[in-house]
């Protein structure tokens, strides 16, 4: 296996201990809510007038998949449409007080998972830092180029 195949395999490889490790925690602390929907509830706090297009373009989703899962966000009361005065055609989404209550329980939840893989974290340099995030950066690029080659968008 070269070096190349290497990096691939290991950046899945952390990928899948990852998900192991946090799937029984996260499972249940948020009970009743699927993965998806809860990374769509995490979006929506973070980035203001969220909508379809916006989600459907963050998530690789198609609008009617994101349309879909906005509506059982709305059904259970987890989010609320809202439109704003100058524009009545988009429709754009914040979290009720509920969806607030998820938002916090799964950052509380990766606040936990950051404190318990800190010990790695604190050995690595400045430099080395800068060197990954340079290489996932010009991955990135590499990525979002051969997207846009299919004639799609990537992440804004």
């Amino acid at each position: 296996m070269n070096k190349e195949e290497q990096v691939i395999m290991g950046f899945r490889d952390l990928y899948n201990k990852l998900v192991w490790l946090n799937k029984d925690k996260m499972e249940d602390s948020l009970k009743g809510y699927q993965s998806s929907e809860v990374h769509c509830i995490e979006y929506i706090e973070k980035n203001m007038d969220s909508n379809v297009t916006k989600l459907a373009d963050y998530f690789y989703m198609t609008r009617g998949a994101i349309s879909k899962m906005t509506k059982k966000l709305l059904k259970k009361g987890l989010i609320e449409s809202y439109q704003k005065s100058d524009n009545k055609k988009e429709i754009y989404f914040r979290l009720t007080e509920q969806g607030k209550v998820i938002y916090k329980i799964h950052e509380d939840l990766h606040k936990e998972f950051q404190d318990r893989d800190k010990v790695v974290f604190e050995q690595v340099t400045e430099e080395q830092f800068d060197g990954m995030l340079s290489f996932v950066e010009k991955y990135s690029r590499h990525l979002d180029a051969e997207i846009k080659k299919l004639g799609k968008e990537s992440k804004p």
